[in-house]
């Protein structure tokens, strides 16, 4: 499954972080943190997905404090 999410990102330098600490988690077949379009393009197994977003936000926190994905 593959899904878009709008997110507050600080920078580019702060969305490449995040990618990365995203690509390593889990179940993610491939992530993409956009800056200037503050989208976060998430795909993972349809049977997981919820588990691989729950583990993409608090990741997200880790790394940058100040990034919020918004969840629908």
């Amino acid at each position: 499954m593959k899904k878009k999410f709008k997110c507050e990102v600080d920078c580019a330098n702060c969305a490449a972080k995040l990618e990365d600490a995203i690509r390593r988690l889990d179940n993610v077949e491939d992530v993409n943190v956009n800056f200037l379009t503050q989208k976060l393009t998430l795909t993972a197994p349809d049977d997981k997905f919820a588990e691989v977003l729950e583990n993409v936000v608090k990741t997200a926190k880790k790394v940058e404090p100040d990034t919020v994905i918004y969840i629908d």
